[in-house]
């Protein structure tokens, strides 16, 4: 099957990080290459980019996409929270634009095997970097009911989370829940077997499982744990005025890169009542986006898994 995935936002990323030659870039989340290769095209002829992912599959993808520019772009397999170690490796001491696109691939939710989805049946796994030791099939069938609540409660924000886990635990005891389709169907009949309403008019009806198939996805590739770690000093990546531009698929994520964002752009730390400054801190950066950007209705039109996207900017000072 061929590595599909659709660049969301591109021309937003393009405005923003406006590439140009002799420059460097981070991807770091590179996908199939769809974003890295418009980075490269536009920093031609000699704009480098380094491109980072834990997906084995998305890496062969962006080899083969990015191959046309040669010893221009470099590739390594590692999340982005290990982008520092990668960037050393490579002797970069920074870059001028880059990119955390935190959403799942077309590629990954279309191919079976991966198990991220409830529309074909496959085997519980939802691991992004299959090195993980830990899958959806041992997550879903070890956890105490108690902290399986938590998860999709607190990763799926589902106010339904108490109900889903004990029919989870009901249905683990008889047997193991072995597939997707099997957690899908577990789920939606512990909620009545409806479909939600749909949010907004003219949007189509949620399936009842997609809260906590993003929450059990979350916890096995400890999303939120890597996005807080590359939050914390990010803005060392950048050369001065450089550019770092994240888009995030749902609130858990886009409340973390606001914190973030927000406190770069403060020139003190120190709690209110303090009297004098004593904390050292000094301004990171300088928001470009005062509010997330959206998709554009025509994007979300041909491709509607962008539809939840939220991109936010900041510049280095």
């Amino acid at each position: 099957m061929s590595y599909a995935h659709q660049p969301v936002m591109l021309r937003e990323v393009l405005e923003i990080l406006a590439p140009k030659p002799a420059r460097r870039y981070l991807d770091a989340t590179v996908g199939g290459g769809g974003h890295a290769g418009e980075i490269l095209r536009l920093s031609s002829p000699d704009g480098t980019l380094l491109g980072l992912d834990c997906d084995d599959q998305a890496i062969a993808a962006a080899g083969r996409a990015l191959d046309r520019f040669g010893e221009r772009v470099t590739l390594r397999r590692s999340g982005f929270d290990r982008a520092r170690e990668v960037l050393d490796e490579v002797g970069w001491p920074g870059v001028d634009g880059l990119l955390l696109d935190l959403g799942l691939s077309s590629h990954q939710l279309d191919t079976p095997e991966r198990g991220f989805g409830f529309q074909s049946d496959a085997r519980l796994d939802m691991r992004m970097d299959r090195r993980r030791p830990v899958d959806a099939h041992e997550l879903v069938n070890s956890l105490p009911v108690v902290e399986l609540e938590r998860i999709i409660r607190d990763f799926g924000e589902e106010p339904r989370a108490r109900r889903i886990a004990s029919a989870i635990d009901a249905r683990r005891r008889e047997e193991a829940i072995d597939s997707t389709r099997q957690l899908a169907e577990t789920v939606a009949r512990a909620m009545g077997g409806s479909l939600r309403r749909a949010r907004k008019a003219g949007r189509p009806a949620t399936h009842p499982a997609t809260r906590t198939f993003q929450a059990v996805r979350i916890a096995v590739n400890r999303e939120l744990e890597s996005l807080e770690t590359f939050l914390e000093s990010a803005y060392e990546l950048l050369c001065a005025k450089g550019r770092l531009v994240i888009i995030s698929f749902h609130s858990l994520e886009d409340r973390l890169v606001k914190r973030a964002f927000r406190r770069w752009g403060l020139d003190c730390v120190c709690p209110p009542r303090v009297p004098a400054c004593v904390c050292g801190w000094a301004r990171k950066a300088t928001a470009i986006t005062k509010r997330p950007r959206v998709p554009s209705e025509e994007e979300v039109r041909v491709n509607p898994r962008a539809r939840s996207a939220r991109l936010r900017a900041v510049e280095r000072v």
